[in-house]
């Protein structure tokens, strides 16, 4: 399918720094950015200028774990990127390579041995337990009513319509306009998802089937991702209001009303999400504005 360019690019061009620097001198700075490019667009930005678009890298969050990762339900541990820990305290990749050596390779051999330690004592979970049979029936009755749909829309086209809104309206930066038509957005695309999806094949071993599962947990991840921004009246982290800005374009934040987490809870099917607020208390630091100068 023909797609229409975004047109959201722009064209960084070396050739003057070559003429000026020599090309050994940008090839010592930036030789391994220039072959990763190359790599991906098949463009030798040695030649041509290079086409730079802006992308969202992630959204920081994770879930609320204690000092040996386990997180509020007893015998769930939370590793790596998972878990709130280090968000915020490396920049691009480098937390990912931390909390992978830190949590997996020096934290979660010693605390899961305590926990697991106290549980030999705890007699084996009956299978037979009412939980278990409540569990697999909600998930089979989730399969056959995506199955069962039956409309003309795939699992992919919700997924991307979806990604476009979150990345057009709660993306680098947001609104609280474009917030409240986000919400609205996604609360049409949830319900033309249950009148119009559609799913080939059977429901043994099905991606399609598995895929649409994931999309409906992201539609619900995805209003309340816009629901949280929305609450964020300040600009500080990954949250860039367009509201609350310096004159100079700097994120103007507000520790004095939004030093807390947010930790929200479902409170039922159309009911909006529970609000708490876990405060954050900063005994050695004091959080200052962000600069780009």
């Amino acid at each position: 399918m023909w797609r229409r360019p975004l047109k959201n690019a722009v064209y960084l061009d070396f050739s003057k720094a070559i003429k000026d620097q020599g090309i050994d001198k940008i090839r010592e700075k930036y030789g391994n950015l220039f072959r990763m490019y190359e790599k991906i667009t098949g463009v030798n930005a040695y030649k041509e200028p290079m086409k730079i678009s802006p992308a969202a890298h992630f959204s920081m969050g994770g879930l609320w774990v204690d000092y040996e990762l386990m997180t509020t339900i007893p015998g769930l541990f939370a590793l790596g990127e998972a878990n709130f820990a280090d968000h915020g305290a490396n920049r691009l990749g480098a937390n990912s390579l931390l909390q992978a050596c830190v949590d997996g390779y020096f934290i979660a051999p010693y605390t899961l041995a305590n926990y697991l330690a106290d549980e030999i004592k705890v007699p084996a979970t009956d299978v037979h337990h009412p939980a278990f049979d409540a569990a697999a029936k909600q998930v089979e009755e989730q399969l056959h009513l995506l199955k069962s749909i039956g409309g003309k829309l795939s699992a992919d086209y919700f997924h991307k319509t979806l990604g476009k809104v979150l990345y057009d309206k709660c993306g680098l930066s947001r609104s609280a306009e474009g917030l409240e038509a986000a919400i609205r957005d996604i609360r049409g695309l949830r319900e033309q998802f249950y009148a119009d999806l559609f799913i080939p094949g059977g429901y043994a071993i099905n991606s399609e089937l598995e895929k649409a599962g994931r999309v409906a947990d992201y539609l619900e991840l995805g209003e309340l991702m816009c629901y949280d921004a929305l609450t964020r009246e300040e600009s500080c982290g990954a949250h860039f209001r367009l509201e609350y800005q310096t004159p100079e374009g700097e994120a103007m934040r507000n520790d004095a009303d939004f030093a807390f987490i947010s930790a929200w809870g479902w409170a039922g099917e159309n009911q909006p999400p529970v609000w708490n607020k876990e405060p954050l208390i900063f005994e050695f630091v004091t959080p200052t504005v962000r600069s780009y100068k």
